[in-house]
């Protein structure tokens, strides 16, 4: 029968990206030292024109700079960079209770995870702090990752996670800013990696810090992100729908030149005809793409699964 990981034995790396966030990253750390006290703290300054790196650095975390602006090129940097047994993910805006983080690692060390995931829960003296338009299309946008590439996620785009080694360095990071979670959600999908969900506390920020989020804008960036990945994982389903919307439209254009040749023997509209005829010829192509991009994802596929086998887990269960 397995044992329980000693979580003592195993290197924990925090991962903070942060920008302008001097007003709340020192609770963030002084929360994690009480509830963490193994952990390294890297705190990655985003270009932040405030005192975010002097007040981390205060309050002992290793501060790494990074220039090159947006949450996603902030991941790829300390997921490159750190080498630990485990890795938390959190945002610094301490709007994430980080009271059951040592519960969340153990689960993932006692189940063999790679990924543990929060879902937001706000503070009931403060249902404002989820507002109701992030809440939406938060619903919106996992409810379509679902569709897409299956999994049961309840809160795709929450800053809390809990990864393994071998997830941390199999992960791209294509992803430049905060549409970086929904490719965490799908890479992990995609591979098929074992993951749970945990219920996490969401808070209100400090006073005097200001969110760097915008519903629209971020969430333009988060839809347009699903579908590149839906073309680029998913090319025959994503060119087989387009070539079936172009065959219906090139038969909308035939269909009327076809019954009035069948009744006069005359082609009235030829160049609606060519027009007809050439959409016909775009579906086929579209068809032929889906099939050779298909093959391309599956071979690609197989070569992220043998990276993600090769690497295997840091930790090791006592028997």
């Amino acid at each position: 029968m397995s044992k329980s990981v000693n979580l003592a034995e195993q290197s924990i790396a925090v991962i903070i990206p942060c920008y302008n966030e001097a007003r709340a990253i020192a609770q963030v750390l002084e929360e994690f030292k009480l509830a963490l006290p193994t952990a390294r703290l890297y705190v990655f300054d985003n270009a932040s024109t405030d005192d975010t790196s002097h007040v981390a650095r205060q309050h002992g975390a290793t501060v790494i700079a990074v220039e090159l602006r947006g949450k996603g090129n902030v991941i790829r940097r300390g997921f490159a960079d750190i080498q630990a047994d485990i890795y938390v993910m959190i945002d610094g805006d301490a709007t994430y209770d980080v009271s059951n983080i040592e519960k969340h690692i153990q689960l993932l060390l006692d189940k063999r995870l790679d990924m543990v995931a929060g879902y937001r829960q706000d503070n009931a003296q403060a249902r404002e702090t989820y507002r109701p338009g992030h809440r939406l299309g938060n619903r919106l946008l996992t409810g379509a990752v679902r569709q897409v590439f299956g999994g049961q996620f309840i809160d795709m785009l929450s800053g809390y996670r809990v990864f393994s080694h071998r997830y941390v360095k199999t992960f791209p990071a294509m992803a430049a800013g905060f549409e970086l979670e929904t490719e965490l959600t799908i890479h992990a999908l995609e591979l098929r990696m074992p993951y749970a969900q945990v219920p996490v506390g969401y808070r209100s920020r400090p006073e005097g810090s200001a969110s760097k989020l915008s519903t629209f804008a971020d969430g333009w960036r988060i839809l347009k992100t699903i579908v590149q990945l839906y073309a680029s994982e998913r090319p025959l389903a994503f060119f087989g729908l387009l070539a079936a919307l172009l065959v219906v439209l090139s038969l909308a254009l035939f269909v009327p030149l076809a019954w009035t040749y069948l009744d006069t023997g005359l082609v009235p509209r030829l160049p609606t005809a060519v027009l007809a005829a050439s959409i016909m010829l775009c579906a086929l192509l579209c068809m032929v793409c889906g099939v050779i991009l298909h093959a391309v994802t599956q071979g690609r596929r197989e070569v992220k699964h043998l990276a993600y086998l090769a690497i295997g887990q840091r930790h090791t269960h006592r028997d």
